[in-house]
Order: C-alpha cells, then structure tokens, then sequence
C-alpha cells in the first residue's frame, strides 16, 4: 500500500491511456484465498520491524521517521515501541495522551496520523523496567493481542538493540512482512549490525534494507561536509549481502531539534527530511515487492 513505484506504474497507465476512449479503473489485491492465515493481527497488512545490532545508531529516531512518513503518504499506521527496557518513542512524538482501556482492551493513542503503544504508557515516570526473560515475552505478547490496532497498512516496531528475547518473541509469535537494519557508518556499528541480519536470515525473515544514519555532517557555520563517523559503510553493507541500501540520514542538529520538539522531521522541509522521505518511499517499495513475492508463490 502507498508504495510510490505502485503509485508511479499506475500514472503511466492512465497516461498511456489517456487518449482512448475508455473509462481507466485501477485496482490491487490479494484475493481472499491466497491471504495470510495468521490470526494474531489479522487487521494489519504489514509488520514492519526496526532493528539495530547495537544502541545509540539512532534506530528509534529511524521508527518514528517511517512511521510519520507513511501516515504522511495516506498510510494507515501504528507504531510500537516494543524497547521495553528503554522506550523512547512517547517522547520522540510528544505523546502526552495515554491509552485508554475497558479492562479488556487497550485503545492506543494517536499522534501524526499514527497509533503508538509502548512501555513508557505502562510504567512510572523514570521507573526501571527489571524483567527476565519470560516476563519480557509475555508482556510483548499481550500488548500486541491486546490493543485495539485496527484496521492497519503498516505496523511498526520499534525492536530494542541487539539480538535477545523481545527480538525472538517478536520473530516467534508475529508475521512480520520485513525488517529495516540500522547502522551508522563506522566499522564497530556495521559488525553488530551484521549478527542482527543473521538474527533475521535465521528465523527466514525477509530484510527489506539497510538504513545508514549520520552518514556525515554539513556545517552550518563553514558549509563544508565533514563524515565525522567514516563514509559508505551502510552502503557497503548491503552490496556485501545483496540487500538493498534504503538511504543514509546526516548528523543533522534538527534531527535533535526534532526529538525535543516532539515533531518528526519527515513532517517538515528540508535536505534531512528528504533524506528519511527517501527511506520512507523505499520501505514501502520493497514491502510491496516481498507482497507480490510471497503472493505469486501461493498461486
């Protein structure tokens, strides 16, 4: 859904026809029969995971930017915060509302067009979340079966850093469409991000790309272009594992700007804002490709 390749073969259809004396009506579907079975979000079509092999490469700011920027396409999408040892999205998107609930159901919030949950809802201001294992498993499992997602093109996940039990609960219980792999450019995030695609090749999980962030910083004093964290290593990345490369972010002052302010910044104007667009666009492309994959092999 919303996938400007999609999007782009349907105008040049209606161009091509455009001189004939027809009545051009465009439609895409999966018949009923050859839909998921998969009972546990039958109301979403696709289970977006945002993953890092390491904290501090800016994943979560990634999650918010491809949710925003797919509700800004016409998307419907939610977003959830499954870090549950550090979530941040609430503050990401200034999400002062909290879910409501009927005792049975939780009603998620929403901001930007987006539905979100997360832990940061659940817990007390500033309260550590000290879980094992078996707890982390059944509390994701709840508030996935719990909340009142919808109806949903897109849901997002936020996955904590690393390779532990949220991210094996998440693989074991959901049927994720794809993950999007973030990394900086330098060697030492590029070696964890690696162990999170083997996490993904593992458990047979499509990987729809690799998303490099502060893939170098423009000087706004000098004007001069400096790639503090090294160049090309996303990129690289992904040639190395035949993925394709999403787009690279720069270390820019308003991405911060943004995450105090609580306003994503795919929603404004700007060369960054370009930047996560492109990544946004690009999701959405390869999530459709691994659709008509997966479809086509049904038939």
């Amino acid at each position: 859904p919303f996938s400007p390749h999609e999007s782009a073969i349907a105008g040049d259809v209606r161009d091509a026809l455009a001189d004939a004396p027809l009545d051009v009506e465009l439609s895409a579907s999966i018949p009923d029969d050859l839909s998921a079975d998969d009972q546990v979000l039958p109301g979403v079509q696709n289970v977006i995971a945002v993953a890092s092999g390491k904290g501090g490469v800016g994943k979560s700011t990634m999650a918010v930017n491809i949710a925003a920027g797919l509700s800004e396409l016409g998307a419907r999408v939610g977003l959830f915060d499954a870090d549950v040892y550090g979530p941040n999205v609430p503050r990401m998107v200034s999400a002062e509302e909290r879910p409501q609930t009927d005792g049975e159901t939780i009603v998620p919030p929403e901001k930007f067009g987006v539905k979100l949950m997360s832990m940061d809802f659940l817990t007390g201001e500033d309260d550590p979340v000290i879980w094992r294992g078996p707890m982390v498993h059944k509390i994701i499992t709840q508030l996935v079966e719990d909340v009142e997602w919808g109806e949903l093109d897109y849901l997002v996940m936020d996955l904590p850093p690393g390779t532990g039990d949220t991210q094996l609960t998440i693989l074991q219980t959901l049927p994720l469409t794809g993950a999007v792999i973030v990394t900086t450019p330098q060697e030492v995030a590029l070696d964890d991000a690696v162990k999170g695609l083997r996490m993904f090749g593992k458990h047979d999980t499509n990987v729809l790309g690799v998303a490099e962030n502060m893939a170098g910083f423009r000087c706004p004093d000098c004007g001069g272009f400096h790639e503090i964290f090294g160049s090309g290593g996303g990129k690289a990345l992904a040639t190395e594992h035949e993925l394709p490369f999403l787009g690279g972010v720069p270390l820019d002052p308003a991405v911060r700007t943004a995450i105090d302010d609580g306003d994503p910044v795919v929603t404004v104007d700007g060369e960054t804002a370009d930047a996560f667009k492109l990544i946004v666009e690009n999701v959405a492309n390869n999530a459709g490709i691994v659709r008509r994959r997966g479809t086509s092999e049904k038939r």
